[in-house]
């Protein structure tokens, strides 16, 4: 039985010796700061240049393009377009586990209002439409750190034993990245991992790294609704049927499925998100569509909310003498669960190395990931979350009583120095911890 199997069981009974070696924190640090002490420079262009050139869901030709180069700057051996736009890059450094450290590599379809001097001005279509984008969830954070744990990993290889497998995903945004890879053979031709790591940045001080075993994120489910009406004059209402009062009486109706049907002490939340049809102020439209999401931890939560969902459209129609509603949940994520062993361990670690800005979190995140198809198909995995506000700012606020910019927001703009470092540093930490000499 090869070393790499022993080691992923013992991570994933969490047992004292996971690993052959105890990973010498405070040195290891030290060396990693080193490292970035050199590397940030190209960092920092790297992560400036992502932020301004951000590219939608399958659509990350030149973001792949700019990490396959760094990539093998750093001596990994890269493949690209696996699973379209995703990317695979390999370091093999003697015997021992096969690590994945997953990156995102899309952005989102909306204008980016941060002011920054490298803020984004790109525009690409999207839903037939063109939009413009914007990374506002942090991935080129995620890209930036991923390069430069990559290249401490490499110029720290001495220190450590195993194969590396970074993978850039595309599509986390719009769903589907992971289901490409993995369809495009992606264990088979690289390998299954022993583990793997996730990091994503978040509205926390910079500088900060949180952790959670077991439930992390949430399930995620997108919905589109269709009511079907009878236009006609804005002037004679009665003689139509009227989609706009049917959609706006659905979006009210539809939460006291969470207040009233789903127990009070589980989560779930019903969020519509956007509302299209009509045209002019004098006419009634003869159809609207809704676009929403349903979050929820549970499986028996997630079939509730989801009823809850056709059951209500359908009365809202029933209501107003209108035809059957066009209604179309599409499961998403499922709940990333990390794996309780390897999630203790790397937080120990966090601890050591960060003290009091490590933080163990209680309760899940609200949020979704699709990060959750990897540790469905059997990889042990560790997902935490650094902080990416000045903490300055963060400090201000809060004195203030007002928060500060969080993800999907046009004002989202991590700092990068202490984010970028705390990223690097951390991912780096955490893989070593698993791969000791």
């Amino acid at each position: 039985m090869r070393a790499s199997l022993l080691l992923g069981i013992a991570l994933i009974a969490g047992g004292p010796a996971a690993a052959a070696d105890t990973l010498d924190v405070a040195a290891t640090t030290a060396a990693v700061a080193r490292t970035l002490d050199a590397d940030y420079p190209r960092l920092d262009a790297l992560y400036k240049d992502l932020h301004a050139h951000p590219e939608l869901g399958m659509m990350e030709t030149r973001t792949a393009a700019t990490l396959a180069k760094e990539m093998r700057a750093a001596g990994f051996e890269v493949t690209e377009g696996v699973g379209k736009t995703g990317l695979v890059a390999m370091y093999k450094n003697g015997p021992g586990p096969l690590v994945m450290v997953r990156t995102d590599l899309d952005a989102l379809p909306m204008e980016e209002k941060t002011g920054l001097a490298y803020a984004s001005k790109a525009k690409q279509v999207w839903n037939g439409k063109e939009t413009f984008v914007m990374h506002a969830c942090g991935h080129d954070i995620h890209m930036a750190s991923w390069v430069g744990a990559a290249r401490a990993l490499v110029a720290l290889k001495d220190r450590w034993k195993g194969t590396l497998m970074f993978i850039g995903q595309p599509a986390e945004e719009s769903a589907g990245g992971p289901e490409d890879m993995i369809a495009d053979k992606l264990f088979e031709r690289f390998g299954k991992p022993d583990m793997g790591f996730v990091l994503h940045v978040g509205p926390d001080p910079a500088g900060q790294v949180s952790y959670k075993p077991g439930v992390l994120t949430s399930n995620s489910d997108s919905i589109a609704i269709q009511f079907i009406g009878r236009g006609g004059h804005g002037s004679m209402p009665s003689g139509t049927i009227d989609p706009v009062v049917m959609a706006a009486r659905f979006v009210l109706d539809v939460q006291t499925v969470v207040s009233r049907e789903k127990p009070a002490g589980e989560f779930g939340v019903i969020t519509i998100g956007a509302i299209e049809g009509g045209s002019a102020g004098n006419i009634i439209p003869d159809r609207v569509t809704l676009r929403g999401t349903i979050r929820s931890y549970s499986p028996e939560v997630r079939k509730l909310l989801g009823q809850g969902v056709h059951r209500t459209a359908a009365a809202v129609a029933m209501m107003a003498g209108a035809p059957e509603p066009e209604v179309r949940i599409v499961t998403g994520g499922t709940a990333v669960v990390n794996d309780a062993g390897l999630a203790e361990r790397t937080g120990a670690v966090f601890k050591t190395a960060f003290g009091d800005d490590a933080v163990r979190n209680e309760e899940p995140g609200s949020a979704s990931e699709d990060y959750s198809v990897f540790v469905l198909a059997g990889i042990p995995s560790m997902y935490f979350g650094i902080g990416g506000t000045d903490p300055a700012k963060f400090k201000e606020a809060k004195a203030k009583g007002v928060d500060v910019p969080f993800n999907h927001s046009p004002q989202f703009a991590p700092v990068p120095g202490p984010t970028i470092r705390t990223g690097v540093t951390a991912m780096t930490l955490a893989v070593m911890n698993v791969m000791p000499k």
